[in-house]
């Protein structure tokens, strides 16, 4: 062995001799080292810095930091700075005669991670923001690059082989770019990606980015060629004759590939294979050049169009290359940082200098450009902040001019020092400065019962998968769209957010024919999308907004509840988070998705309808646009049973329509514990106990008031049954409800939440589903009849006394005078979001 390797060290540099036949080896049995051998010591490296890396993306999640951060710590910790100071660490685990196999690889995954950041930018973002965003690209860039030249004579030594204009270049471009991927996980995390200040945050960057590539060209052609002679002349005209070659050959060759793809059908396997030669080939030609072959991937996957083939692309490379190739990357920067380099306190002085100038920098100069468009200064500041987010664009800069010689080893450390700082302070400072204030307008008509029967009614459904299509679809065709009330119903279809992609909300305009579905989550949008469309066409007077919202779990409720204020609905529909099935039952489908519902009901804008699907959609139709429905709405009291109410007698308007409603009263033994109850309360000096029962009394003549209008408005419906029934426990009115549950395919309750009835006394003692009120939660359980659907319905009474519905001027809506009183209730579930119900 001794014999195969050795070690020959000079003055500048380790030259490392092996055998080329050490790659496998034949097993510890043999008495051989696995760590003496290639392929099992790239294995273990491999292993060590994707877990570490992984352990610090949990570590740092709660602290909201993006993941670029723990990646590159990760490197940090296994270099020589933190676990390579042991020298039997460094010598067994990452000898020398490994870095060459670590960089090779290191440097194909940031071949393909480069090629899909590239197939990921969309140029067209620039049109649309433009105005603003190229002055403040060039400003964020301006301010920073003439503090990288302050900055580089204090950090420039004369012992070093680079020219100082040169390392000008490289340090400037390191403190002026923003990093782009990073930034877009910055702006999801926040919240911010859909908003105007998101918008020219990204167009900004990528702008940035785009400067930033042309800069890092220009500093390594003069770098490699240190005459600075025709040689650079040379290197740049090869690299824009590259790029005209990639715009005219390359891009339409790859618009041919996919138009010979049949709708409907995915990229082919040969296609996918040409692509991921060509960024192969492209990384040697620029290499060739002399420049980086990293450029060769960029401008490659800056060629592909969007559309199939790029999200093909995406969805198949993304988790292989960041998640196991793009690691080693940051292992590579790490072996080569050595903070100890960073010596006194006068260069420690100096890097959080340059990290003061160089935020303030990029903060000045974004600041002065918002000021000439009158942008507030607060959201200036914060758009100067987001700018100086750095991350793999400034580790490959100061990587490259490490290789190149052009920076030191203490000028490398400081700059690493700098990536991570800068970029580790935005989203602290962001949160604690800038509140994005709520821009929608106030609206009135934010439930059924304020909506005029003469009025558009505006409807948001949530869709999770087509599963949940027929039987909403059949809900809104039974929610009578006509002439003089059409329904305007905006579909989003509730996608997690996983993968690299950035939280978005994407609005479909009308589907071009001939494009093919892209994946199964794109497939599945395109089937909801075509669903509805046939519904509007089928249907008269019923106009549908497909949209897709694309986000976490834990802040999906945040968009939803977005849309719903911005599109002005007075219902919004969310599947339950249980799906029926064969035999009958009810299984989870996703534990999340009542986790979304419950926020929804907390923070909801309108009203609000969970609806748990047993096969609606299986219902007799009477002829090609109307369905037959036998429904049943169980009236209580209270705000939410009148919501359901409302909700009933505007599908009662539907010819096809049987309603049924029964109202349940007390008998004297609930009368009597509720007497029991007022004079225990009375003992009470508690004022807030006062307030309830006034309020109680308020909500049974509102109740009063309602039920009659409603018997006065249907006397003469044949299709309307309205049935009392006297009970006095929850026993008498399972028993009630269970003498119609055969008769009846959808169920319409209301939550009451916040109510307290004996006439559901004991019915929350087993909830599995506290949201969904007492009533509601019986109705979804396994043992009730499998053949009902129920809509659970929570009216919204968040709104101020400046948002009282107007008093209609329509006769059938008389009543909404009474319904102002009842938009107080002790609480307010819009702000204090509660999953309890009481008995």
């Amino acid at each position: 062995m001794a014999a195969e390797l050795a070690t020959i060290t000079n003055k500048t540099e380790d030259l490392v001799c092996y055998s080329p036949m050490m790659i496998t080896t034949n097993g510890v049995w043999q008495g051989e080292n696995p760590l003496d051998f290639a392929l099992p010591l790239f294995i273990l490296q491999l292993t060590l810095v994707v877990i570490l890396t992984r352990i610090l993306v949990l570590i740092l999640k709660p602290f909201r930091q993006p993941r670029v951060i723990a990646e590159i710590l990760g490197g940090v910790i296994l270099g020589p700075s933190v676990l390579g100071r042991s020298k039997k660490f460094a010598d067994t685990v990452f000898p020398i005669r490994s870095v060459m196999v670590l960089e090779a690889m290191a440097n194909v995954g940031l071949l393909y991670f480069l090629f899909l950041l590239g197939v990921e930018m969309d140029i067209a973002v620039i049109r649309r923001t433009g105005k603003k965003a190229i002055p403040i690209a060039l400003a964020g860039m301006v301010v920073p690059f003439l503090i990288g030249i302050s900055s580089s004579f204090m950090l420039h030594r004369s012992s070093q082989d680079a020219k100082q204009g040169i390392f000008v270049l490289f340090l400037g471009v390191v403190l002026s770019v923003t990093a782009f991927p990073v930034l877009s996980r910055i702006l999801a995390e926040l919240k911010l990606i859909n908003t105007e200040i998101g918008r020219i945050a990204m167009s900004a960057a990528l702008i940035n980015d785009i400067f930033a590539w042309i800069l890092l060209a220009f500093a390594i052609a003069f770098s490699e060629n240190k005459n600075m002679a025709l040689a650079s002349v040379w290197v740049l005209l090869s690299s824009v004759a590259f790029l005209i070659f990639c715009i005219i050959v390359i891009r339409p060759l790859v618009g041919w590939m996919i138009r010979r793809t049949p709708e409907g059908e995915s990229i082919s396997e040969v296609s996918i294979c040409i692509i991921l030669t060509g960024v192969l080939l492209c990384g040697f030609i620029t290499d060739a050049i002399g420049i980086h072959s990293i450029f060769g991937a960029f401008i490659f996957g800056l060629v592909i169009p969007n559309g199939p083939l790029a999200v093909t692309l995406i969805e198949r490379l993304d988790d292989f290359v960041s998640g196991l190739l793009l690691p080693l990357f940051f292992l590579i920067s790490g072996l080569k940082t050595e903070i100890s380099a960073i010596d006194g306190v006068g260069t420690w002085a100096l890097l959080v200098l340059v990290i003061v100038l160089a935020c303030a920098g990029k903060i000045a100069g974004t600041v002065l450009v918002t000021l000439h468009y009158r942008i507030p200064i607060h959201e200036g500041v914060t758009l100067g902040l987001l700018m100086n987010a750095k991350g793999l664009i400034e580790m490959i800069v100061i990587n490259i001019g490490k290789d190149q010689k052009v920076l030191d080893e203490k000028t490398f450390a400081i700059m690493v020092i700098v990536t991570v700082l800068m970029t580790a302070i935005i989203i602290p400072i962001v949160t604690m400065i800038y509140k994005p204030a709520r821009k929608f307008a106030p609206y009135k008509r934010r439930t059924v019962q304020s909506t005029k029967p003469d009025s558009e009614f505006r409807v948001l459904s949530c869709i999770h998968t087509p599963r949940n299509v027929p039987t909403i679809i059949n809900l809104l065709e039974a929610s009578c769209p006509t002439k003089k009330s059409p329904i305007c119903v905006y579909v989003v279809h509730l996608v997690e957010l996983t993968g690299r992609s950035s939280a978005m909300l994407i609005v479909h305009n009308t589907r071009k024919s001939g494009r093919p579905a892209l994946n199964r989550t794109q497939a599945q949008s395109d089937h909801i999308i075509n669903a509805f469309e046939n519904f509007e066409q089928h249907v008269g007077c019923v106009s549908v907004q497909p949209l897709t919202a694309i986000s976490p779990y834990s802040t999906m409720h945040e968009d939803i509840c977005s849309i719903a204020e911005d599109k002005r609905v007075a219902f919004l529909i969310i599947p339950f988070h249980k799906q029926q099935t064969v035999d009958g039952g009810m299984e989870i489908t996703n534990p999340n998705f009542r986790m979304i519902n419950q926020n929804v009901l907390a923070n909801a804008p309108c009203s609000v309808g969970i609806l748990v699907d047993r096969g609606l959609s299986g219902s007799t139709r009477l002829a090609a646009n109307q369905v037959t429905h036998h429904v049943a709405v169980l009236f209580f009291g209270g705000p939410d049973d009148r919501e359901a109410l409302s909700y009933g007698l505007r599908m009662r308007e539907h010819p096809g329509i049987n309603l049924t409603v029964m109202r349940f009263l007390p008998g004297e033994a609930a009368l009597e514990d509720r007497r029991s109850d007022s004079r225990k309360s009375s003992t009470n000096n508690d004022s807030s106990v006062l307030t309830v029962v006034t309020d109680d009394d308020k909500e049974k003549q509102l109740d009063e008031d309602y039920i009659s209008d409603f018997r006065e408005k249907t006397e003469n419906d044949d299709s309307v049954l309205y049935i009392e029934r006297v009970v006095n426990h929850g026993e008498e009115t399972v028993a009630a409800i269970r003498t119609i549950d055969h008769s009846h395919d959808l169920f319409i309750v209301g939550r009451g939440q916040g109510t307290i009835s004996p006439l559901t006394a004991g019915l929350t003692d087993w909830s599995e589903c506290p949201e969904l009120g007492a009533i509601g939660d019986l109705l979804a359980s396994p043992d009730q009849a499998s053949v009902i659907s129920v809509l659970v319905v929570q009216q919204y009474v968040g709104m101020g006394q400046g948002d009282h519905p107007l008093t209609p001027d329509s006769p059938g809506q008389q009543l909404h005078d009474h319904f102002n009183l009842s938009y107080h209730r002790t609480q307010n579930r819009g702000q204090q979001p509660q999953f309890h119900t009481q008995p």
